[in-house]
């Protein structure tokens, strides 16, 4: 049984749409599929109707920017109610942040002499519902100032370069609990992949888990050997649920294949119990599974 639980489309800055990544992990010969395009459940519908279409067991969820104790924390979502109030007033003001973002970006990046428009970012971006810097980055890309994505970033997008530019973010233990009154459990992605550091610690991990933290993404392109076998231990230390994943993005992302990564099917059934316990104790009516009485 193969689970992917962490994975992108067009609906944020994957380069698939909805209905390509169902395909694309059929094609893979993935048994269960997290669809978590960042700040929005945009892609929903699409992909459930072509998981519907195709028997995949498809976990609906989204990739939320946070903050936590002054660094940026991506907390993967899984099953809120997206219509719930508070969520969706915490979602736009991310939106508004990645949105308000890119002028920024494309100013500094004009002053470097670089002959860049909001107009590129926008055919970059398509349809997405959160625009930001992947898109910027697919801009000069297609203007042919840079080779690839990873280029972009390291080159002008990173925090410390020349077109980096600040936005808002919700605070996790906020987002934690919004997630939860939501009907829907939350994981933290690739935790100690994005800053090189490992932070936030057993410590802290354990302040979350009990504000309701369900889980911590173990398995990840950005995480070596060590760091996975010490989330591991965390995670059995702390009761939380270690999920691993691709975080695939099409082509945008090199060495993110769907599978590459994978839950362990324990694990998972461990998150889909308190999947459960979460929408039971939630008065808002919970997004189910797709497919999940299909027992693989």
């Amino acid at each position: 049984m193969r689970i992917d639980l962490h994975t992108h489309s067009r609906a944020s800055d994957g380069t698939q749409s909805p209905e390509e990544l169902v395909h694309a992990a059929v094609a893979a010969g993935i048994d269960v599929l997290g669809i978590t395009d960042h700040d929005s459940a945009e892609g929903w519908a699409a992909a459930s109707a072509a998981a519907e279409r195709t028997g995949l067991q498809l976990v609906r969820g989204m990739e939320i920017s946070t903050r936590h104790d002054g660094h940026g924390v991506h907390l993967l979502a899984y099953l809120p109610d997206p219509t719930h109030p508070e969520l969706v007033s915490e979602l736009d003001q991310v939106l508004e942040g990645r949105s308000s973002r890119v002028p920024a970006m494309v100013a500094r990046l004009r002053s470097l002499d670089i002959d860049i428009t909001e107009d590129d970012v926008r055919r970059a971006s398509g349809h997405s519902a959160a625009a930001g810097r992947p898109h910027v980055a697919d801009a000069l890309v297609t203007l042919g100032v840079v080779a690839d994505r990873d280029e972009a970033f390291a080159r002008f997008l990173d925090r410390g370069r020349p077109a980096h530019a600040n936005r808002y973010a919700s605070p996790l233990r906020t987002m934690i609990r919004v997630v939860a009154e939501a009907g829907g459990v939350t994981v933290i992605a690739h935790p100690w992949g994005r800053h090189g550091q490992e932070r936030p610690d057993e410590a802290a991990l354990a302040e979350l888990a009990a504000l309701g933290l369900a889980g911590i993404e173990v398995d990840h392109q950005d995480h070596g050997p060590r760091s996975r076998d010490k989330l591991r231990a965390i995670a059995r230390n702390l009761g939380l649920v270690a999920t691993g994943s691709s975080d695939h993005h099409g082509a945008g992302k090199v060495d993110h294949e769907l599978g590459c990564n994978t839950t362990d099917p324990e694990q998972y059934a461990a998150l889909l119990t308190r999947i459960d316990a979460a929408a039971a104790a939630s008065s808002r009516t919970a997004p189910l599974v797709i497919n999940r009485e299909n027992n693989l």
